[in-house]
């Protein structure tokens, strides 16, 4: 597999190809299957993905158990039907699908951790509003997986991606770099323009924390999806109209990695600091595990 976003990019100017028929062919390499194995299991994952968005964005949606977390992407759904939206129809799209999908995984429903669980609505937010604002048929949304996979395991190899290690920046801001990049490849745009959007994504979140509120993946963490998702798309629409991040995108993936180890343990998946360490965060985790926890 490739080892750093310029080796990407450097094939794919090579030899041509579309990096998300380069990650196939490494895909194939690697593991052995055949493309048309590979690409059932991708499309298993777009599918799971669509669903988990269509059972919390359905009906009065979903609920957590703890009552946190719920019926929100079915809000966000009611108010673009009779609002005319600030951030636009496509934004808010991309927003209730990213939320629907949260609040399944709080839920305890089925979803397609992407590269997480407490991030998995980021890519989904992103597909939903590409699909419908590309014309994007399902060919196209599993290559579109392929490539921001590809660019999640530089990511992966090089920064991590769990919250515990890197804060949230290695969760929401990893999936939110993915998404940017494959959005601009789905676009059409160059294989240069995906590590710039990867780059500008990154540079966007760099430093956010993971501060779950009680511990549970349920606040922040479903709001944080919706801005991912945003992120994404501002990312990858910066990069297609032709700007660029000053720091290349191996290096920004570098800086991801330093600002995670540097981040205090309170600020990295413990339930302590941030806003799970204020007054209100602090009764909602009493409340919910008792005073002693």
């Amino acid at each position: 597999m490739f080892d750093s976003v310029k080796e990407i990019v450097e094939a794919a100017n090579n030899t041509g190809k579309p990096i998300s028929q380069l990650i196939i062919e490494e895909e194939i390499k690697t593991s052995g299957l055949s493309r048309e194995e590979i690409w059932k299991k991708m499309r298993f994952n777009l599918q799971t993905m669509q669903n988990a968005v269509k059972r919390g964005e359905s009906g009065n949606g979903v609920t957590s158990s703890t009552g946190l977390t719920g019926g929100e992407a079915v809000k966000v759904a009611k108010y673009r039907q009779t609002h005319k939206t600030l951030s636009g129809d496509t934004m808010m799209g991309a927003v209730q699908a990213a939320m629907a999908t949260n609040e399944v995984n709080a839920a305890l429903g089925i979803i397609c951790a992407t590269p997480t669980a407490g991030s998995s609505g980021t890519l989904p937010g992103v597909i939903a509003s590409l699909e419908k604002r590309l014309n994007l048929d399902e060919d196209a949304l599993v290559r579109f997986l392929f490539t921001a996979g590809g660019f999640g395991l530089v990511i992966a190899n090089h920064a991590g991606i769990a919250g515990a290690t890197g804060g949230c920046q290695a969760e929401v801001g990893s999936a939110s770099a993915m998404g940017a990049a494959a959005a601009v490849e789905a676009a059409g745009g160059t294989p240069q323009q995906c590590a710039e959007a990867l780059s500008i994504a990154i540079s966007n979140l760099l430093g956010l924390v993971c501060d779950p509120i009680a511990g549970l993946v349920e606040v922040p963490c479903v709001k944080r999806n919706a801005i991912g998702a945003a992120n994404a798309l501002v990312s990858a629409d910066l990069a297609l109209a032709g700007c660029v991040s000053v720091i290349p995108a191996d290096e920004c993936i570098m800086a991801l990695d330093k600002v995670g180890k540097s981040m205090p343990a309170a600020l990295r998946e413990t339930g302590i600091g941030g806003l799970a360490g204020t007054p209100t965060g602090q009764a909602i985790k009493a409340k919910i595990f008792g005073k002693d926890a």
